[in-house]
């Protein structure tokens, strides 16, 4: 077992680490073109997944009790590949404990978890410039897309 998988693990959330993984989303949002930091509709939104496991799972990177890091997995079914499918969102990482492998292990278990529930794909989105983000998921294989992605708000 690495240092790292002994230091920290991945588990999925629970309802007493909603404040931080809302904290974490203000984070990430708050350095993203197509979103902002609102609390209210983050703590919402992640509730809604904790309360229904089939849309999505939420899973979160420890360091004792501590939450340092966050991963999302919305679930769907692509008509296209006739499986299960998921989209991986709002990855982020603690200010200062980035730079240490610590975004690798998390996609590392949540792609694992992906693979032992038969998902047949996992798609992501990431700001057009973030090319550091790119590179990082490219070293897992993720690869362009010629799909090009279109928003309608609703609400």
């Amino acid at each position: 077992m690495s240092d790292l998988a002994q230091e920290f693990q991945v588990s999925p959330a629970s309802n007493a680490d909603l404040p931080a993984m809302v904290a974490l989303l203000g984070a990430l949002f708050a350095q993203e073109h197509d979103f902002r930091p609102q609390p209210e509709k983050q703590q919402r939104g992640l509730q809604m997944l904790l309360d229904n496991p089939a849309a999505g799972r939420l899973f979160v990177l420890r360091q004792g009790g501590e939450v340092r890091g966050m991963v999302n997995l919305l679930l769907t079914v692509s008509t296209a590949e006739g499986a299960p499918v998921g989209i991986l969102e709002d990855l982020i990482i603690q200010a200062d404990y980035r730079g240490r492998g610590l975004a690798r292990l998390l996609v590392t278990e949540v792609l694992a978890w992906a693979r032992r529930e038969g998902l047949a794909r996992v798609t992501l989105l990431t700001d057009h410039d973030n090319l550091r983000a790119q590179h990082f998921y490219a070293s897992f294989g993720f690869a362009p897309s010629a799909m090009r992605v279109m928003r309608l708000g609703l609400q």
